[in-house]
């Protein structure tokens, strides 16, 4: 079974996002919390200086192997010129600020759909402040990446700050983001 098949949709329509849907989602998982695991996968090769090109196709949902994806997202990365790229594509930390734009945003959508409130706009800006020293080796008492991010975010809604606060906040990158995790990391040869 694919999770293409595995919940019925139904046209309750809020800012663009298919409560009904979302309900029997949210269903499914209360009758068998196992349904809520799901997988995310990217793979990634190298391809030249600073490009290297990941691939995003498969996933695991609703007790299954995803396969409603017929074809693979392709995403470049490079480095600007004065890090020695081409200026090709953005970087890894402006495709962090893009995830947890992203993120922030269908998450605060989401959840005011399913609590019936409507979105009539959402904007926002995302800075990310970085010393590189510390990727680049020269200072060991500064991180290797973001010091500082910074969300700027405003939304035309009959809502409260507070609620659409409490929603957005929701993101599973704003809290990859805002707090550690443990990441497991193998490097092998070949």
């Amino acid at each position: 079974m694919t999770t293409s098949h595995a919940i019925e949709q139904t046209s309750e329509m809020t800012n663009g996002v298919d409560v009904g849907q979302i309900m029997d989602v949210i269903g499914a998982i209360e009758a068998d919390p196992g349904y809520a695991r799901f997988q995310w996968r990217a793979t990634n090769q190298w391809i030249d200086g600073g490009v290297s090109r990941s691939r995003i196709k498969d996933f695991f949902a609703g007790n299954a192997e995803d396969t409603t994806r017929k074809e693979a997202f392709t995403l470049d990365a490079d480095e600007p010129a004065i890090a020695a790229g081409q200026n090709s594509a953005p970087n890894s930390m402006e495709y962090v600020l893009h995830a947890l734009a992203t993120c922030l945003t269908g998450t605060l959508v989401y959840h005011a759909a399913v609590r019936r409130i409507r979105i009539e706009t959402v904007e926002s800006s995302y800075t990310g402040d970085m010393d590189v020293r510390g990727l680049f080796g020269l200072a060991d008492d500064v991180r290797k990446g973001f010091n500082k991010v910074t969300v700027n975010m405003r939304v035309k809604s009959e809502a409260s700050v507070e609620e659409l606060t409490e929603l957005a906040l929701y993101s599973p990158v704003y809290e990859m983001v805002s707090r550690s995790l443990p990441v497991e990391f193998a490097l092998t040869t070949f």
